[in-house]
Order: structure tokens, then C-alpha cells, then sequence
């Protein structure tokens, strides 16, 4: 009996992460010029997804992160999406903090920022106010909903794009309000940036020359089609001191493709442990 308990636990555990695997989790599509004349639009905080199950928080791949017991007080037993996030062009910050197996001090300065509430019922914004109203009667100052903009047209959504940027922010996301919730890679939410960003594999690490010597010079990257480049920007002399190791994932960011399929411009951005 204790045997089947034990199985029917460890079973429980792998569903859950299954609940919020990459498959499973609603994904945008990248903004091309579609009309978004009624949606809604939001910044994309740049920080680490965050999955509430209803009892754990996950990343977006379904890995466990160990918040405090006090930054999730409150937290209700229905699922959430969200970004946890500390602030502009700080990502490391919250990336160290958050994937932390210990957690530590630093968590005071995260937060949870919600744009989502999976499987609840009616539209997006119907679904938003459910969180809202929950966390109105179960404080919690750690937990926030994202602010939702009202998109006229194309140049409303230009104009907060500029915002965005102008205060170091990533980019914007837009949303069609009347669509049920839905996973998968949605063309119902989409992420409207200036430059495009993708993940590789790093398959060797290249030593510098000239005022690089001794240090790291490029990276070469494998993305998922297969292609094989070299990334040789956008790093910080902390980052050629100690940079990523081979079989690392990295986010670079790109604009377009050369006829070959390799990313144009392709600029180092930060290394992935989520």
C-alpha cells in the first residue's frame, strides 16, 4: 500500500509538471504587420515565466522554482501565468534569483506580474478580473496584474512601443480579447518588438585576438534548423571572462535572415537556465 502510494505521488508530481510543459503553455507568435485594431497591448516584462500550478511555481519548461513560503501567500489554488520580474534591463538579476535552489534575499525585489489565468471562463479581460478580484481580498503586495492598453490602431501601438523602448523596455505584446484561453503558439498574441530573439546551443567557445587575447572572442551557436554560426557580440568583459560553457542555451537577438537561413546581426543577449 505505501509502495502504491509512493508511485501514485511521484506520478502526481510528473502530471503537474506536464501541466505547464512547453507544449502546454500559451505562446506568442511574432508581430508582422496584422491588424490589432480592438486588441489589447501590455509591455513584455523581460524576466523569467512563471507558471502557478495552483500549489507550485514552474518555468516555462516545467522546472520548479523555490519561492518563499511568504512571496506566494495569498496565492490562489487555480492556476496563473506570469512573469516574475524585478526591473528594466535586469534580467541576470532575476534570473539568478529566481532559479536559485535556496531563495534568498533577494526576492524582496521580485515580483509577479500577471497577464494571464489559464482555463478560466470568458475573454481575456474577464479572465484578468478574476485574478484581479482574488488578490483585492487575499492581499499579497508581491502578486500585480499587468496593465492592459486598449490598441486603437497601428500607430496607437507604435507610439507605446516607443514608450516602451524609450524606458529600456523589450517590447510589447497584443492580444485579441475575445479568444477563449488556448495553448500552443497562438496568432491571437503577439510580440512586437524592433529586433527578433531566438535561443542556440553553444557548440564551441573561441578564444579572442588582438584585445580579446585570453579571453573569449565569439561563441559558435546551433539553432533548432540546424544551422551552425558564429555570435561575436553583445558581450560584457564579464561575459568573455567567464563565458557560457559548451552545451549552454543563449538568447541572441537578430534582424531577418541571410538567404543561407543564419541569423542577421546576431547579438549575444544572456544565457538561459530556465
Amino acid at each position: 500500500m505505501k509502495y502504491f502510494k509512493f508511485i501514485l505521488l511521484i506520478s502526481l508530481l510528473l502530471f503537474s509538471n506536464q501541466l505547464y510543459s512547453k507544449d502546454k503553455i500559451q505562446k506568442p507568435k511574432v508581430y508582422h504587420g496584422e491588424n490589432v485594431s480592438g486588441w489589447f497591448m501590455s509591455e513584455k516584462l523581460d524576466g523569467i515565466r512563471g507558471c502557478w500550478t495552483g500549489k507550485r511555481m514552474l518555468t516555462r519548461k516545467g522546472i520548479e522554482i523555490n519561492c518563499p513560503k511568504w512571496f506566494l501567500k495569498n496565492f490562489p489554488s487555480y492556476k496563473l501565468d506570469g512573469e516574475l520580474w524585478i526591473s528594466r534591463n535586469n534580467f541576470e538579476a532575476v534570473q539568478s534569483t529566481v532559479m536559485d535552489k535556496i531563495p534568498g534575499k533577494s526576492w524582496k525585489k521580485v515580483t509577479y506580474n500577471i497577464f494571464e489565468v489559464p482555463n478560466a471562463k470568458g475573454n481575456f479581460l474577464q479572465r484578468l478580473d478574476k485574478a484581479k478580484m482574488w488578490f483585492e481580498q487575499n492581499r499579497n503586495s508581491f502578486a500585480q496584474i499587468i496593465p492592459q492598453l486598449y490598441c486603437k490602431d497601428s500607430n496607437a501601438l507604435n507610439s507605446f512601443l516607443n514608450d516602451i523602448e524609450s524606458k529600456g523596455g523589450e517590447g510589447v505584446i497584443v492580444k485579441d480579447p475575445k479568444k477563449t484561453y488556448h495553448t500552443g503558439r497562438s496568432k491571437y498574441v503577439l510580440k512586437v518588438k524592433r529586433f527578433r530573439d531566438m535561443e542556440g546551443f553553444v557548440v564551441a567557445v573561441n578564444e579572442g585576438k588582438g584585445k580579446f587575447k585570453g579571453l573569449m572572442g565569439s561563441l559558435t551557436v546551433k539553432i533548432s534548423d540546424g544551422n551552425i554560426f558564429k555570435i561575436g557580440t553583445g558581450f560584457t568583459d564579464e561575459n568573455r571572462k567567464n563565458p557560457p560553457k559548451k552545451g549552454a542555451v543563449v538568447t541572441f537577438k537578430y534582424y531577418g535572415f541571410t538567404k543561407n537561413g543564419i541569423p542577421k546581426f546576431a547579438s549575444f543577449m544572456r544565457v538561459r537556465k530556465d
